[in-house]
């Protein structure tokens, strides 16, 4: 029995010293038992490396064995083999059953027990207990020894009564595989299997309590036990700051045990040639071994070659010069790809790219990782399908389910009935609903519009009795608290009914075709997952029941331990990896990616449970766990020098100078220690395009990276930036080659792009418009805010996927219906008027009361919901408040109108006054020179008329139930036509009756909302109403004509609380008056003509220009739903906005006057 160390620094060939002993052992034909003790992620590169130092294919007298797989060889021959493990899976649905059974009388983690993660925190802190050999007896301990009632001790003491609880239900069936070394361990004492072994432990930087129990065991029955430590000395004082401390502590320990049991101590082996032994052909690497700690170091005074630094413009040109840089050594230098590793210390943000560039470049690679199933499609299929009945169908869990891929059910169905579910809103129990679909995913439906969407609905609800069917069978055997047994046989039944394994070994198939065996292989071992975590929450959760959340958050925490490892494909590959993961003993070329500051070196990470004082607090009463954030910072400084020693012949570190967003990264310390030990170091960077040809032929490496290149250069050159000479050779040589000539026309295509739109022809503005064109003013204001939009909303008719909401628009226009009906009560004799106004006689504007509006605007909104066939909002709970406000806003808008009459002489005359084929009106029609016409159709909210010995006053109302101001301007631009247009019509349509003329008295639009109003203090309610009344003040133009307007509003002093107008002292109009003459409205009229035509040419034209409009207002691209359609960048020369400068009225009248007399015949 004797203990030997054999210590050198990193590269010293500690390893290769291991195996060559056990080689020579071997060969000597001694009858021995060999055992190589070596980390658990290093046993099979372990294995590979003794069997290529014996050079014998196989090994048959030594074991090459990590301390899990030791003690399964314990339990083999002492017995416990047979034993049943349970899966960490398995462990956290325990955990989530004690805490779910014991939160009322949790204090301290009453609230964290109900957080998403808390399981998984508690059994790692379970876990780490365990390997520290920490008790519930030792944890009882800690809090009798504490005096005070400490937050510590509260803690320790629940936690003491979980892990005691989990201990019990745990060993009444399963064994923890946490729980296996310290068994080994008691069961090594009565075992022979390893007496008169010989033993070497290599590859670890130090041991947990459990397996320092296993090596004291080891000690006592082997004949030798030798274990490797990297360290410059063993006996030398040293702080927590050296990076060896880890394995010097280690010594410390394992010496000391050796003395307690009378162990013999061999001399130590110090491994210490110079230079060592991975570096005996790169003095560099050896150079940096040697220095990278010291202090005082010594500089390294040539050029390197062996060791380079480059800093990236992002992550995808970092990995891209990367695989560059591999195909460079295994083509130029003789390295193979397995010869060289990739490592990062933030593999996540990496590994997608890796794949992806590294596949391009055509290099072969190993992702060292393992893999979730949270995100596999059967994962998705299984936890959205139970969503559906915890979220009460909620269209999220439903198509989650249905886009898992595995229902059955065709991608186009499922399109449709999405389409459908969001146009009305369904949710809830109408998905289950004995009666068919029969809603119209229309705001106001008519019987139009439920007959157009009948064969549609067939297809709908047929799908949809598919896709409940087998979920409500689910359902009624799972209702109310089941059995773990009941909820998963049904979920069982359930997946095979959907026929779920079948649909499994066809995607297998597909993968292994396809030639993707890493998804093969990652969908062949989900289903098993699935089914051992079935049968584990039948084990854990017994006979007790519960309900179908309980049953979902039960298999979400068991999916979340599961993780796939994954078998490298093939033996010559880039390994690629995290470097605290990463090991080979042979690696001859190293590339860290990602050396950021932050990153590499790591900080020291979240605390846990247990805090970094509470575990120096632990530590200081003997009881030892894991270290502490600040040692952990401590130990990446060793995870950096063993990361920078790993390679023998080349290392190579990286770093982006920002990340995918942008945001500026800072490189790690690491690179200032190394400018500092090599002042020649090689550096090199892409973050600035090439300056010679030689630098660009460096960076070619692949066909296809070399033609992406060159397009980037092409482009560059298209654009009218000068590009190197290297890229017409470039170009010259993929035009030769013929399977590169079809790739090279479609860039050439691509660069001669530009972004424009093409005019339609003559023969289709027919088929897209109608013939005569039929439009309306609203839309042509809409050609003139953007021709390209037109076209696409009204000639083509895009359309945005509806989804049922009350936005804006659809607000605005359920608005509009409540207030027509409403105003077609007025002037209607009936009962309902009595009520009104208490006497005989129609009800009219100026006669009803508060209250009874009130009534009448509540009963109209009730009845408007309603006749919104199933469409949601009426049987919605979330549109109660939607619906009280509707309510107090048309009855403020009714309420308001009534007040605007009651104080002026204008009556309405007309309430949604149409201009079209069947209207009130004729379409206006408008003739072009060439003989062609466009009619224009429309609606007027409201029209107020007061009759005068002066003629027949009009006056035209629009109502918007958002704020729009009226602008001179935007008349002018074409912007603003509707509301002139519509008085032209009714003007010209009035006649010349020169006893009774038809007078334009003004156009205004009426804001329909309910504001709120700040106020400072309390103030009445007369003042609120005045306060309103002002906010929503009309917009417009007025005639200017101080008698008229004294009509319109009677209580006019000063400015109007109700018209865009001030009467200043002597009824003189104030300047900030919206008002117009007789001649310029007719002027006005005239222009606004002019313009229809001139737009009306453009459309006939077929010109849809993609030239949106900008002014103060902002862009017309701001609430457009096709720029993905358009892709309007000013980046692009061809691209640019029609800018509109504001100007003031009078310089506007002087333009338009002058357009009228160009247009003018001479």
């Amino acid at each position: 029995m004797s203990l030997r160390f054999i210590y050198g620094r990193a590269g010293s060939g500690k390893t290769h010293f291991c195996l060559d002993e056990l080689k020579t052992k071997i060969h000597s034909g001694e009858e021995k038992n060999y055992v190589l003790l070596v980390p658990e992620q290093y046993s099979f590169q372990a294995e590979r490396d003794l069997i290529a130092m014996l050079n014998t294919g196989g090994i048959l007298k030594t074991e090459v064995l990590s301390f899990q797989r030791l003690a399964f060889r314990v339990f083999n021959e002492a017995g416990g083999i047979t034993y049943p493990h349970m899966h960490p899976a398995g462990k956290n649905m325990l955990l989530y059953r004690i805490l779910d059974k014991m939160k009322g009388n949790l204090k301290t983690f009453s609230r964290s027990a109900e957080q998403p993660g808390f399981v998984g925190t508690l059994s790692t802190l379970i876990t780490e207990f365990k390997r520290y050999s920490v008790t519930p007896e030792k944890l009882d301990t800690a809090v009798q020894n504490m005096n005070d009632d400490t937050p510590l001790k509260s803690k320790l003491s629940e936690l003491s009564a979980i892990y005691k609880t989990f201990d019990e239900l745990l060993q009444q069936r399963y064994r923890d595989p946490d729980d296996d070394l310290t068994l080994a361990a008691q069961k090594l004492k009565t075992s022979s299997v390893y007496r008169g072994a010989e033993i070497w432990i290599d590859g670890f930087t130090d041991f947990t309590p459990q397996e320092y129990a296993i090596i004291q065991e080891l000690m006592l029955q082997a004949d030798r036990v030798t274990i490797t430590l990297t360290t410059d000395a063993l006996d030398s004082d040293f702080s927590e700051m050296d990076i060896f401390s880890s394995a010097k502590k280690a010594y410390q320990r394992l010496i000391q045990m050796a003395r307690q049991n009378n162990i013999v101590f061999e001399p130590p082996v110090q491994l210490y040639q110079k230079p060592l032994y991975r570096f005996r052909r790169s003095p560099e690497l050896y150079h940096l071994e040697q220095n990278l700690n010291a202090h005082p170091y010594r500089a390294y005074p040539e050029p390197t070659r062996q060791i380079s630094l480059f800093s990236a413009l992002n992550i995808f040109t970092e990995i891209e010069a990367a695989a560059g840089e591999i195909l460079h050594l295994c083509r130029d230098e003789g390295f193979r790809f397995r010869d060289i590793a990739v490592v990062t210390r933030n593999l996540k943000a990496y590994e997608k790219l890796i794949e992806v560039i590294f596949t391009e470049y055509n290099i072969p690679c190993f992702l060292d990782r393992k893999l979730d199933i949270n995100g596999h499609p059967l994962v998705r299929l299984i936890l959205s399908m139970l969503e559906i009945f915890t979220e009460n169908w909620s269209y999220e869990s439903v198509f989650g389910y249905l886009k898992s891929g595995l229902t059955g059910i065709e991608q186009s169905r499922i399109d449709q009935l999405e389409n459908y579910v969001l146009a009305c809103g369904i949710r809830g129990a109408k998905w289950t609903a004995s009666e068919e679909w029969n809603m119209v995913p229309k705001l106001l439906p008519d019987e139009r519009s439920l007959k157009d969407i009948t064969p549609a609905l067939k297809e709908i609800n047929r799908t949809r009795m598919e896709i409940i069917a087998p979920l409500q069978e689910f359902r009624e055997r799972t209702k109310g608290r089941r059995t773990a047994a009941e909820f998963c046989s049904a979920l069982f039944d359930f997946l095979c009914r959907l026929q779920i394994p079948e649909r499994m070994e066809q995607m297998v198939d597909t993968f292994r075709k396809n030639g993707d065996l890493i998804r093969a292989n990652e969908t062949s071992q989900v289903w098993n997952i699935v089914m051992a975590l079935l049968d584990q929450m039948v084990e854990v959760m017994a006979d007790e029941t519960f309900g179908v959340e309980r049953f979902m958050n039960l298999l979400s925490i068991g999916v979340a331990e599961y993780k796939i490892g994954l078998i490298p494909a093939s033996l010559d590959q880039v390994l690629v990896g995290s470097v605290e993961r990463s090991k080979s003993h042979a690696i001859k070329a190293l590339f860290i990616l990602g050396t950021n500051d932050g990153i590499f070196p790591a900080n020291g990470g979240d605390e846990g449970i247990i805090s970094d004082d509470e575990r120096s607090t632990l530590a200081a009463a003997g009881m030892e766990l894991a270290k502490t954030s600040r040692a952990k910072a401590y130990d990446e400084n060793f995870l950096v020098y063993r990361a920078l020693t790993t390679p023998s012949d080349y290392l190579r570190i990286s770093w982006p100078i920002a990340d995918q967003e942008g945001k500026g990264l800072r490189p790690s310390m690491v690179i200032t220690r190394l400018r500092k030990l090599f002042p020649a170091i090689r550096e090199k960077s892409n973050i600035l395009p090439p300056v010679k040809d030689e630098e660009v032929l460096e960076k070619i490496v692949s066909e296809a990276t070399a033609f992406r290149s060159l397009t980037t250069a092409l482009r560059q050159k298209a654009d009218g930036r000068e590009i190197l000479p290297v890229w017409a050779d470039v170009a010259r040589w993929f035009l030769q080659q013929e399977k590169w000539k079809e790739p090279f026309a479609v860039v050439r295509e691509a660069f001669q792009y530009r972004n424009l739109a093409r005019p339609v022809a003559r023969e289709k503005v027919g088929q897209l418009y109608g013939n005569p064109v039929l439009s309306s003013v609203s839309k042509l204001e809409r050609y003139t805010a953007c021709p390209f939009s037109f076209f696409i909303q009204y000639g083509l008719g895009a359309k945005e996927r509806k989804i049922f909401d009350m936005r804006p628009p659809d607000v605005g226009t359920f608005l509009h219906a409540a207030i027509e009906r409403f105003s077609k009560l007025m002037d209607k004799p009936g009962s309902a008027q009595n009520q009104a106004t208490g006497e005989e006689g129609p009800v009219t504007w100026r006669s009803f009361s508060r209250e009874w509006c009130e009534q009448k605007v509540s009963e109209i909104v009730d009845d408007s919901l309603k006749r919104m066939k199933g469409s949601g909002i009426a049987s919605s709970k979330r549109f109660t408040v939607l619906t009280v406000r509707l309510k107090r806003v048309v009855t403020r808008a009714v309420w308001l109108i009534a007040e605007h009459i009651r104080r002026g002489g204008f009556d309405p005359v007309d309430y949604e006054v149409g201009f079209g084929e069947g209207e009130k009106y004729p379409p206006i029609i408008i003739e072009l020179e060439s003989g062609e016409k466009v009619r224009l159709t429309g609606r007027i909210d409201r029209i107020d008329a007061m009759e005068t010995e002066d003629g027949h006053y009009l006056r035209i109302i629009d109502y918007k139930s958002g704020s729009k101001d009226f602008r001179l301007s935007n008349v002018y631009y074409g912007l603003q036509l509707q509301l002139i247009t519509y008085m032209d019509a009714i003007w010209k349509d009035a006649g010349q009756d020169t006893a009774h003329p038809m007078l334009p008295g003004g156009m205004l639009y009426f804001r329909v909302d309910d504001p709120i109003i700040r106020t400072d203090g309390e103030v009445d309610e007369a003042e609120i109403e005045k306060a309103i009344m002002k906010q929503l003040k009309m917009k417009g133009l007025l005639l200017a004509d101080v008698k008229l307007i004294r009509h319109m509003d009677r209580e006019i002093d000063g400015a109007s609380q109700i018209l865009p107008a001030t009467l200043n002292k002597g009824d003189v109009l104030g300047k900030n008056s919206s008002v117009a003459t007789m001649e310029q409205f007719k002027l006005l009229r005239n222009y606004v003509q002019q313009i229809l035509k001139h737009i009306s040419r453009e459309i006939i034209s077929g010109t849809v220009d993609i030239r949106p409009v900008k002014n103060r207002d902002g862009t017309a691209c701001r609430y457009c739903s096709y720029l993905p359609i358009c892709q309007f960048d000013t980046v692009m020369k061809e691209n640019s906005y029609r800018l509109l400068r504001d100007r003031d009225n009078d310089e506007i009248w002087q333009l338009i006057s002058e357009a009228i007399r160009k247009e003018q015949p001479e």
